[in-house]
C-alpha cells in the first residue's frame, strides 16, 4: 500500500483551526509561538480569535494555513498516527507544506516566504479588478479555446477533478467567458469570493518578486517525492522546486493532473492534513477506487 500526504491550499482557513491542538499537544503550542516569533506578530492570536475578515486577507490566511497544517502533521508524526509514507502534495500554497513535510524547506523559511508570497499576491490583487470562478461539468478544452476567445485575462486556474476546474482572470472577462461557458453546456459557473485572480497572468509581478526572495531560500533534495501544481511531477532537485514554486502563482494548477499521477504511480490511500476536507471530497471525484483519511485540526 503506497501512502501520499495532501496539504491544503487558500479558502480552507476558519477562525478557531488548530486551537484544540495549541491546547492539548505542548508541541503543536510551541510552534504556533514560534511562527509568532518569526514573523514578528501575533498570527495565533488571528487563527484563534478573527476577526473572519483579517484572516482571509492573502497576507494573513496563507502563513495561518501553512502554520496549522504543519502543526498537524508534526503532532501525527509524533504520536505515531502517520504510517510509512512516501509521496506529498499541496494545493498551490499547500506546496510548500509538502515541501516542509518532505525535509526540503524548514519550517521557519517556509514560514517566511509564504508570508512574502501572500503580501505580493494580495498587492498584484490591488491593482486590478480581478475575479475567479468554477466551472462546474465541462471539457478543459472547451473552457480553454472559450477563454481564449475572450477579449482581456481569462484562462483557467486550477484543474481541480474533470469534473471542477477554475477560471481567473479581470472581472469583465471572467464574467463573458462564465456567460459563454454556460452557453456552451456548462453545469453551473460560480463567482468566487476571492481577492483576486490568483494562477493568472494578473500575478505575473508577484510571481517575479517571489523568484527573487525564494534564491535567498534553503531548498534541499525532498527525502520524500513531491508533486509540482505546474508540471504534475515530481520535483527532485532544489533549482527545479525553486523554478516551479516562482512559476506557480501565475500559471494553472493541475491538480487532478498530479493525483492522477499519484494514481498510476500505485498511491491508494491518501491522508489530508490541516483544515477542512476540500482535497479529500475532490480525490473521491477523480477516483472512486482510493482511500482517503482526514485529519482535521
Amino acid at each position: 500500500m503506497k501512502i501520499a500526504l495532501l496539504f491544503p491550499g487558500q479558502g480552507a482557513q476558519f477562525v478557531g483551526m488548530g486551537k484544540k491542538l495549541y491546547e492539548q499537544e505542548p508541541k503543536a503550542g510551541e510552534l504556533f509561538q514560534k511562527a509568532n516569533s518569526i514573523l514578528g506578530f501575533d498570527l495565533t492570536k488571528i487563527i484563534f480569535e478573527g476577526p473572519e475578515e483579517e484572516l482571509n486577507k492573502t497576507n494573513i490566511c496563507q502563513p495561518a494555513i501553512l502554520v496549522t497544517s504543519i502543526v498537524a502533521f508534526y503532532v501525527m508524526s509524533a504520536k505515531g498516527q502517520l504510517p510509512d509514507w512516501s509521496a506529498s502534495a499541496g494545493l498551490s500554497l499547500g506546496e510548500y507544506t509538502a515541501l516542509v513535510s518532505a525535509d526540503a524547506i524548514s519550517f521557519e523559511e517556509a514560514l517566511k516566504i509564504v508570508e512574502r508570497r501572500g503580501t505580493f499576491m494580495q498587492e498584484d490583487c490591488s491593482r486590478t479588478r480581478s475575479t475567479m470562478a468554477s466551472v462546474i461539468g465541462l471539457d478543459r478544452e472547451k473552457i480553454k479555446d472559450i477563454c481564449a476567445s475572450v477579449s482581456g485575462i481569462v484562462g483557467i486556474a486550477n484543474i481541480n477533478s474533470p469534473e471542477q476546474i477554475v477560471i481567473s482572470g479581470d472581472v469583465e472577462a471572467v464574467n463573458k467567458a462564465g456567460e459563454l461557458l454556460k452557453q456552451a453546456g456548462a453545469k453551473k459557473v460560480i463567482p468566487l469570493k476571492v481577492a483576486g485572480a490568483f494562477h493568472s497572468p494578473l500575478m505575473k509581478t508577484a510571481g517575479t518578486r517571489l523568484a527573487s526572495e525564494l534564491l535567498k531560500v534553503n531548498i534541499k533534495t525532498p527525502s520524500k517525492d513531491v508533486i509540482s501544481n505546474v508540471t504534475a511531477d515530481y520535483a527532485r532537485t532544489p533549482e527545479e522546486i525553486r523554478s516551479n514554486l516562482s512559476r506557480q502563482v501565475s500559471n494553472p494548477v493541475l491538480w487532478s493532473d498530479s493525483m492522477q499521477k499519484l494514481i498510476q504511480d500505485g498511491y491508494t490511500t491518501f491522508y489530508e492534513i490541516g483544515p477542512g476536507k476540500v482535497l479529500t471530497g475532490l480525490i473521491k471525484r477523480i477516483s472512486d477506487k482510493v482511500t482517503t483519511v482526514n485529519y482535521e485540526v
